[in-house]
């Protein structure tokens, strides 16, 4: 019961990263208004590189969970949980709002985190 749950898990975020660092992509203002921090002029090289970094980091989660194991996966979820953890302050420190750092960023920390410890527990 608990395989299915924790592989769920883990590929939805890994999904979900995938389709945020597309969207940093092909509507980068828009994925940065979502981010909670609206990019100025001039920011297009680094929403690019926000966009690939993401996109990685889901291809690669996507890939330890097909052609590794769970522990594996899990380990990659435990450190790359600090993204979001980093991006909350990003977003403190930047003007973003509380509501957005916490709600989103924060929020996201923490399930990366329990998907982790699902997989852990595989």
């Amino acid at each position: 019961m608990l395989t299915p749950v924790a592989y769920g898990l883990a590929f939805v975020l890994d999904a979900f990263v995938i389709f945020i660092g597309m969207r940093f992509f092909l509507a980068p203002r828009a994925a940065a208004v979502g981010y909670g921090i609206p990019a100025g002029d001039g920011a297009d090289a680094y929403l690019a590189i926000k966009g690939l970094r993401d996109t990685a980091f889901g291809v690669l989660g996507l890939a330890l969970l097909a052609f590794v194991s769970a522990q594996a996966a899990a380990w990659f979820m435990l450190v790359v949980a600090l993204v979001p953890l980093g991006d909350t302050v990003i977003v403190l420190r930047h003007g973003g709002t509380k509501a957005v750092a916490f709600g989103i960023h924060f929020a996201t920390a923490v399930v990366v985190l329990v998907s982790a410890a699902l997989l852990f527990a595989v």
